[in-house]
């Protein structure tokens, strides 16, 4: 009886590693070829893009990147040589790009002189008061970006040594006083983006939705930016102060608007067999007299739940 039972631990202990290096293995391939997915769809985006600098000095929701990708089947693709029949996983992708600069660049409130600053804090006191949020936590926002900002470039050390970090992301504005139920309703409004040469990021006429155009552009009332979103719908605009005019407001500060866009976030999710991931990508087009370039600024990838039955995957 002992020598049976010893025989049969024995075995038992080989089936399970067996059987656990089977698992590693399979998990292993399946990271590798997510990885190469994803890696596929953020290229694919910057092709977009690129491509779209090529023909043409205007952004508008017309256009190719603006189109989401539908979730679509990949599985034929993931067994090179084999019959589609063969395949037996079940792999789908879709994605979305979205223009950032449809939303208010919270690095506005640092950036430039004084007068510059003063400027974005009254539209983002605007939009505050549009959206209903105390006014008390944008004035505690623009402190700590002001001292996160001071601290990263090594100014005033010792004055700055507790200073927070300056965030890249929305989510990291937690730490920086913002509350959870403030950030969710900015979200859609606001973003963060590294400033070029020190000046104020634009918002895009083309793409910016009418409480970000009616906060970005003080001159204009309610019934102003909703004619410019109506508008824009049956023609795009080919200039910002064209734009403008047409709705009453010739003599806004043109610096604060614009119809070509720089920054994008590129997002993809990808259903392979049980795993459901999504990655997150912001990138910036770069126009030089040389060369065009779509350069990524960060980018995260994150686990999804997916809900039986293999509906579209949900963030945890």
């Amino acid at each position: 009886m002992l020598t049976v039972t010893l025989v049969a631990t024995l075995a038992a202990a080989a089936l399970w590693r067996q059987w656990r290096g089977v698992e590693v293995e399979a998990a292993e391939r399946a990271r590798v070829q997510s990885a190469w997915i994803l890696n596929g769809a953020l290229d694919w985006g910057r092709l977009i893009l690129g491509g779209d600098l090529r023909e043409s000095n205007v952004d508008h929701l017309g256009e190719p990147w603006a189109v989401p990708l539908a979730e679509a089947r990949l599985s034929t693709f993931l067994a090179a040589g084999e019959a589609s029949t063969e395949v037996d996983r079940d792999a789908f992708l879709s994605g979305q790009i979205t223009d950032l600069q449809s939303r208010l660049n919270l690095m506005n409130l640092v950036v430039g002189d004084t007068d510059s600053r003063t400027r974005a804090l009254l539209r983002f006191q605007r939009l505050f008061e549009l959206l209903r949020l105390p006014n008390g936590e944008l004035a505690t926002l623009r402190d700590n970006l002001s001292r996160a900002q001071a601290a990263q470039r090594g100014e005033d050390g010792s004055a700055n040594a507790d200073a927070p970090l300056l965030p890249r992301r929305l989510d990291q504005l937690a730490w920086l006083g913002v509350a959870p139920a403030t950030l969710a309703t900015l979200r859609p409004y606001v973003t963060l983006l590294p400033p070029i040469n020190n000046v104020i990021t634009p918002i895009n006429l083309n793409t910016a939705s009418a409480p970000v155009i009616l906060a970005a552009v003080p001159e204009l009332d309610e019934a102003g930016a909703q004619r410019l979103v109506a508008q824009r719908e049956r023609s795009y605009f080919r200039n910002s102060s064209d734009a403008l005019a047409t709705v009453g407001a010739p003599g806004a500060d043109g610096s604060w608007t614009t119809v070509l866009s720089n920054f994008f976030e590129i997002r993809a999710r990808l259903r392979l067999d049980d795993i459901a991931l999504e990655e997150l990508a912001v990138v910036q087009r770069q126009q030089t007299p040389q060369r065009r370039e779509v350069n990524v600024l960060w980018r995260e990838r994150v686990a999804l739940s997916v809900p039986p039955g293999g509906a579209a995957p949900q963030a945890r």
